[in-house]
């Protein structure tokens, strides 16, 4: 399409956000995503739950997708019990995200899987995920940091060769990694902080971490070049 890459962004839906005097039902978005494609050179489009029929729909109307970052996935997708750590269920992002992911892959539309938005990749490949870990998340509310090593000849390598010091705050983590996906990078203590879809029908990246709230533009920035001319 003529001018920026339109780029999709998966939004929250939250039963009772406040601003101003209202207190209402509300789908939102921090707005590190949205500044963060923009400042890599695309047009950002917030993209609330919607039916899971209108996926390929929508998805077509795109030139790229970022699944955000977010709640636990319902471990029922992957199927298991969840764990006394896992929080409530968010199962209208749920299907709705993965509908997107599933449409995104069909077509071959560029994504990015932001922390939430790389593990639903991995689930939605048939992967599974640990529903604890600690260190990632240190302090409630508050992101935290720590080095990622790329895996040399990946994706993720091409895109940022050194090992780099990334903002972070999860506390689940890839188990089983999907099928046909790759780990691309790892934290110290040996946790997948990037998987990508190295034989896939387009440029299919998701990362643990969370760019919208540091200053490297590097990973969204190929996801707008892989989208179309900036």
């Amino acid at each position: 399409m003529a001018g920026r890459p339109l780029i999709g962004v998966s939004t929250y839906l939250e039963s009772g956000a406040r601003w101003g005097v209202w207190e209402l039902e509300a789908a939102l978005l921090p707005a590190g995503y949205p500044r963060l494609v923009q400042r890599a050179g695309g047009l950002a489009a917030m993209l609330p739950p919607d039916a899971p029929e209108h996926a390929a729909a929508t998805v077509a109307r795109l030139d790229g997708l970022v699944i955000a970052g977010g709640p636990d996935v319902e471990p029922v997708r992957y199927g298991a019990e969840p764990g006394p750590r896992t929080g409530p269920p968010a199962r209208a992002r749920d299907t709705w995200e993965l509908a997107l992911i599933e449409a995104a892959l069909a077509a071959g539309v560029p994504l990015l899987g932001v922390c939430r938005g790389m593990q639903l990749l991995n689930v939605a490949l048939g992967g599974t995920l640990v529903q604890h870990i600690e260190g990632h998340a240190e302090v409630v509310g508050v992101f935290g940091g720590h080095p990622v090593k790329p895996v040399p000849g990946t994706l993720y390598a091409s895109v940022v060769p050194e090992e780099m010091f990334v903002p972070t705050y999860h506390h689940q983590a890839v188990d089983r990694i999907g099928a046909g996906l790759t780990a691309s990078a790892h934290a110290a203590d040996g946790t997948v902080e990037a998987l990508e879809l190295p034989s896939g029908p387009g440029w299919v990246l998701g990362v643990q971490w969370h760019p919208e709230m540091g200053e490297d533009v590097r990973v969204m920035r190929a996801l707008v070049e892989a989208s179309g001319p900036v």
